[in-house]
């Protein structure tokens, strides 16, 4: 279907178009105008009805929505702005120039261009930047009947109705109480009677990972937002906090390659910019690196006085990096979903130990045999390699493990201590292990 649609748009039969579009679901019709040429996709958009454009705006790239208020009309921006979830709205807003920002906000009311100001002040990812004020709120002293007939007369202007928010006079939140306890239980009980007091909520200036981890935590599917003095300003829906999931590890993945993150999607970022992102560590692990080099002459009258050692250096080398890479990235996958604390790091250097112990012991035993038996290498030799593997592989799980509960200490992200500085650290430390033991066990 999408093609067809696509190759009506080609061909300028619009009408066809428009009639095809409308069987598809407005995150399939985002995806078609994602794909026209800027000129097509306009068109299209405004061919569709106005409720349906408003819903499909939302699912749009921020360089489409550019593009179409760009080339629509104040009215129909004030028809979208009107009818878009609020928090849709910032989060648009957000992301457009500032020139554009201004155009919108002229045709917003005064008290919606307040709202929007205040939300737009909020710090970057924080609970404030990421709720919504399309909530359901009930006063305790109404019976379920009234707040039923309450809903009903609102529900389509909120962004969700199963979880209602019971506040007072002052906005200060009090409670919360369900859809189905409304529906299911006697209409002449009270909010106040059947409300649960027992809140879960986030404050307006609480970053967005802790807000992710009390979604995980209590399995909710909305959060309310309250401000210092505990008053109820917005909640958090679940379609927000899967997009802030999905940013998250998107960030943790690039870190953990050693690039600086970027929430651009790759095809739409420039050469330049990606260059940039990634030189700066890339410099710091090749200077770094130096490091490596400097160990190696230092120790080159072992590698002269035994030439075959040399041709160990890349398993060691490799070896200790993989197996120190193995520890970060579950440490860090356990700082992130909160399964591990920065109290538990006596109980992750012993697990990483006595793991990387029985590791160590087999990749020692197994390379002993390759290198004595299959490849004919000297008794001395053949210890000195599977000793230094043994101690290698252990100290770097340790390295592994702990470095990225050291980042959390020093309040930075633990996906920095990743592969690539994790390898870093290690080669140095097998190639220390290694010259020496061979120093010592040769007797050089």
């Amino acid at each position: 279907m999408k093609e067809r649609i696509m190759e009506l748009m080609q061909e300028k039969r619009f009408s066809d178009a428009r009639r095809n579009v409308m069987d598809l679901n407005v995150v399939d019709i985002a995806e078609i105008l994602e794909e026209l040429d800027r000129n097509q996709a306009i068109i299209l958009f405004r061919m569709l009805p106005k409720d349906t454009a408003v819903e499909v705006f939302a699912y749009l790239s921020n360089e489409q929505q550019l593009a179409i208020i760009d080339a629509i009309t104040d009215r129909e921006i004030k028809h979208i702005m009107d009818e878009l979830y609020f928090d849709d709205m910032i989060d648009f807003l957000e992301e457009m120039p500032a020139s554009i920002v201004k155009k919108i906000l002229k045709n917003t009311k005064e008290e919606e261009r307040i709202l929007i100001n205040q939300f737009l002040n909020y710090p970057e990812n924080s609970a404030g930047s990421l709720m919504t004020i399309e909530y359901v709120g009930l006063k305790k002293e109404m019976t379920l009947r009234e707040a039923l007939d309450y809903i009903k007369r609102i529900a389509l202007d909120k962004e969700t109705v199963y979880t209602c928010y019971v506040t007072d006079a002052n906005r200060k939140l009090e409670g919360i109480i369900s859809l189905r306890k409304l529906v299911t239980n006697n209409e002449d009980k009270t909010v106040g009677e059947m409300m649960n007091t027992d809140v879960i909520y986030a404050h307006t200036h609480d970053d967005q990972e802790t807000i992710v981890h009390l979604f995980k935590k209590y399995d909710l599917m909305a959060i309310p937002v309250v401000d210092k003095e505990e008053r109820l300003t917005g909640i958090i829906t679940i379609d927000d906090i899967v997009d802030v999931i999905e940013q998250e590890n998107t960030e943790d993945f690039q870190r953990m390659a050693a690039m600086a993150p970027s929430e651009e999607e790759y095809l739409e970022t420039s050469v330049f910019t990606l260059a940039k992102h990634r030189i700066t560590w890339l410099l710091i692990l090749m200077i770094s690196a130096t490091f490596t080099g400097n160990i190696i002459r230092r120790f080159e009258d072992v590698l002269s006085s035994v030439v075959v050692l040399a041709a160990f250096i890349p398993m060691l080398m490799d070896t200790g990096g993989n197996a120190g890479s193995q520890s970060s990235t579950l440490v860090i996958r356990g700082l992130a979903l909160g399964d591990i604390k920065l109290e538990d790091t006596l109980k992750v250097l012993w697990k990483e130990l006595r793991v990387s112990t029985i590791v160590g012991i087999a990749l020692a035993v197994i390379n002993f045999l390759r290198i004595y038996y299959i490849e004919k290498v000297g008794m001395q030799i053949a210890v000195t390699v599977c000793v230094t593997m043994f101690v290698t592989v252990v100290l770097a799980k340790l390295v592994g493990g702990s470095l990225p509960i050291a980042a959390r200490r020093m309040k930075l992200d633990p996906a920095i201590m990743a592969s690539p500085l994790i390898t870093t650290i290690v080669d140095a430390v097998a190639l220390i292990v290694y010259f020496s033991m061979a120093a010592w066990i040769l007797g050089i």
